[in-house]
């Protein structure tokens, strides 16, 4: 039986410096012994446009110094890892746009990855167990998640959080939306599973921490509009894929968990001028550009179609501010 070739890509802002080990180490325990048919690219972005670090060119040293150090380790011992340092400045919009290009010649099936990501050990095997015993060749997959902020979201939730309350501004729960989950947590809750417990989500239904997408997705068109320049990539990747092919299946594995620790006290470090205090949320909205880019951004992911709208630009973002 022909491997199941992966890609797996994660954009690195230099702010989140302080947890790009955490989301590698995971990564590299999913690995197991089969190193060959994985590719993990990393994009490490140090511009400045947006968010100015604190103390200049020799804090900047640092994170440089800190990200070849970690990803050098794991390309030493033979990891397939192709990391790029770049000045220029890069969403994860446009990372992931790039990325589906890129692998989708390449490989079979693509992960998007994130920094604040926490990669279950039995991702790939998993994966590759499911891509083996399918036949559709276009399709999503997810793995489960936390208790989120509606119903809307259930489908998604792994069965130990679903029924448990969403308490707002939770940081202390385990199942919270804005809890920080360590590894050995989350190892704790998918261990308690041998068997994968697949479904297929009745309509498209994700966020973009851990998506699956095979290849045959890319290469039939679907990828994420230029116009969705910052944020909101992933609803308007979903978005592409309803248009250009329909409802094709997603699948979710309920019994897996993929962390994804969106309030992770040291995702945000280093930033001149920023809020200390708050949700990341809340220091990200602190910057005027980050408001009016979240908004320009959405309007033009929710108008893709509307062929009487002009979309915005980083230009209509600094005019503004």
């Amino acid at each position: 039986m022909k491997k199941t070739l992966f890609a797996i890509g994660c954009l690195v802002q230099w702010y989140e410096i302080e947890i790009y080990e955490e989301y590698l180490n995971s990564l590299i325990d999913s690995i197991h012994d089969d190193k060959s048919r994985i590719y993990i690219d990393i994009c490490l972005v140090t511009n400045q446009e947006l968010e100015k670090i604190s103390d200049s060119k020799d804090l900047l040293g640092d994170v440089l110094s800190k990200f070849l150090k970690i990803t050098n380790v794991y390309k030493q011992q033979g990891y397939n890892i192709k990391s790029t340092i770049t000045d220029n400045l890069v969403t994860i919009a446009d990372y992931r746009r790039e990325f589906n290009e890129t692998y989708c010649e390449i490989v079979d099936v693509l992960v998007w990855g994130e920094t604040d990501m926490l990669v279950p050990k039995q991702m790939f095997t998993s994966l590759d167990i499911l891509h083996q015993n399918i036949d559709t060749p276009k399709y999503l997959a997810t793995f489960s998640i936390c208790k989120m902020w509606d119903k809307s979201w259930e489908v998604l939730e792994h069965p130990d959080f679903t029924d448990k309350p969403f308490i707002e501004n939770d940081y202390d729960n385990w199942w919270s939306l804005k809890y920080t989950m360590s590894v050995d947590e989350m190892n704790k809750i998918n261990d308690k599973y041998s068997d994968l417990g697949v479904i297929i989500a009745p309509k498209h239904k994700f966020n973009g921490c851990g998506l699956v997408i095979s290849s045959e997705v890319i290469k039939a068109g679907v990828n994420i509009p230029k116009s969705v320049f910052f944020v909101h990539e992933d609803t308007s990747f979903m978005l592409m894929t309803n248009k250009v092919l329909g409802n094709i299946p997603q699948y979710i594995i309920k019994n897996i968990l993929v962390v994804h620790n969106r309030n992770h006290p040291k995702k945000r470090m280093y930033i001149q001028g920023e809020r200390e205090d708050g949700s990341m949320n809340q220091k990200r909205r602190s910057n005027e550009w980050y408001v009016k880019a979240n908004k320009m951004s959405e309007q033009n992911c929710y108008n893709i179609f509307n062929p009487d709208y002009k979309s915005y630009t980083w230009k209509d973002v600094w005019s503004t501010v």
